[in-house]
């Protein structure tokens, strides 16, 4: 999971906790949005140990190149 969906997961999660009065009689809206709210914070550090982990394979796989050109003999 990215960072951005993690975030997603997090906000839609606090709308369906704290901002949604409607109450539906086959499912609890609270507890649906502490789920997506827990999901969206695991998801998000998922998001976070991917990059750092990226980054340093990318750091130590860096390849540089030297090249050395010399003139034609006439």
């Amino acid at each position: 999971m990215t960072i951005a969906g993690g975030l997603g997961l997090i906000i839609l999660g606090a709308i369906l906790r704290y901002a949604l009065t409607w109450r539906a009689t086959w499912i609890d809206i609270d507890k649906l949005g502490a789920i997506l709210m827990i999901g969206g914070a695991v998801g998000l550090a998922a998001g976070v140990a991917m990059q750092v982990v990226r980054r340093r394979i990318q750091a130590r796989s860096r390849a540089y190149e030297q090249r050395y050109h010399e003139q034609p003999r006439k």
